[in-house]
């Protein structure tokens, strides 16, 4: 089995989840929560908190591979800052530990749960929920994202992961 933490960054609410499984495979829910920071407090206490937290995931569930959100352009610039800034403390943390990192864009996230990589929140939830035979998606939505990143992760980038191994033992290109 392999243990993947999926962030969903972002300043207000990071999502965090951990999921065990390999391809091909039913995954299976180890944990799902998010890390909530008020806005109102100064931006270096709100990456601390957001650093701690993600350190003690890491801790506590030792996955063996971490799987960051890509950042995607928004409109508001703002919102997009924090969201990176988040997701580099989750990249720093996995990074310090040795632990691999892989960056999955949402529509690619969207793509694998859904078949679809312009599903909707509700959507996502709801697959999530029904590929880990949950009740319901874990809340809030952040955390389901989180989740739907890590199986994500452990259904292509293992794969992927694999492959890119191959290419360099082979020499590093298709002939």
């Amino acid at each position: 089995m392999l243990r993947v933490l999926g962030v969903d960054p972002g300043l207000t609410r990071c999502g965090l989840g951990v999921v065990d499984g390999l391809p091909g495979r039913r995954p299976e829910l180890v944990e799902a929560g998010v890390v909530r920071t008020p806005s109102d407090v100064e931006l270096g206490r709100r990456l601390v908190a957001i650093e701690a937290a993600v350190d003690d995931w890491l801790d506590r569930w030792r996955p063996a591979a971490v799987t960051v959100e890509r950042v995607f352009s928004q409109h508001n610039v703002r919102t997009v800052m924090g969201t990176a800034q988040a997701g580099a403390v989750a990249v720093l943390c996995a990074s310090r530990r040795g632990l691999p990192v892989a960056f999955h864009t949402p529509s690619e996230v969207k793509a694998a749960i859904t078949g679809s990589g312009r599903a909707g929140k509700p959507q996502v939830g709801a697959m999530v929920a029904r590929l880990l035979s949950l009740p319901d998606p874990p809340r809030p939505a952040d955390a389901a994202d989180a989740v739907a990143l890590a199986i994500c992760h452990l259904w292509r980038g293992t794969g992927q992961a694999r492959l890119s191994a191959a290419v360099g033992r082979s020499g590093g290109g298709w002939a």
